[in-house]
């Protein structure tokens, strides 16, 4: 984490930058197992970012949830515990052919957002919700990459910005 001069005209303009480094961090996973075929991937895609960049595996808790909608609440839950730095929530939603997608999907995003807010710690949404299997798979490790390892990189950031955000 760094807190830098801006160097364009705007010579006191002070810029927050987070760092990769996340040793020490104590880190809790929420997954769905509906849809496991893809929510495995996520969180192999997941843990094995976590450990890249520093976390011990004795520092990460993965708790299973039924689906995406119960996310938000476990996240909360591991959220609001003293040893736990942030959480990601893992989760497939795929399009089917009634609007159950749509109530899902959108309630687990606000639920997770709202975990993160009333926590006062990053709680990510690393939920896919895509139109296709296809398409779910191309994101827990195909062709569009892991978002699980994804879902890391945007953790440890934020926690490195909240810690820069902290000190200034």
């Amino acid at each position: 984490m760094s807190l830098k001069r801006h160097g364009s005209s705007l010579k006191r303009v002070k810029t927050i930058t987070g760092s990769m480094d996340a040793s020490g961090r104590r880190v809790a996973i929420v997954c769905g197992r509906f849809n496991d075929l893809i929510t495995d991937r996520l969180l192999a895609g997941a843990t094995e970012a976590l450990v890249r960049h520093g976390v011990a595996d004795d520092n990460i808790t993965v708790a299973w949830v039924p689906g995406a909608f119960e996310a938000p609440i476990v996240a909360k839950a591991l959220a609001d515990r003293p040893h736990i730095d942030g959480v990601i929530c893992l989760g497939a939603v795929i399009r089917g052919a009634t609007s159950h997608y749509d109530f899902v999907a959108g309630q687990a995003a606000a639920g997770i957002q709202r975990a993160g807010l009333d926590s006062g710690k990053p709680v990510i949404f690393g939920i896919l919700t895509t139109d296709t299997l296809e398409q779910a798979l191309d994101r827990a490790g195909g062709k569009a990459g892991n978002k699980g390892a994804e879902a890391v990189v945007t953790l440890i950031e934020t926690l490195s910005v909240l810690d820069a955000v902290s000190a200034s």
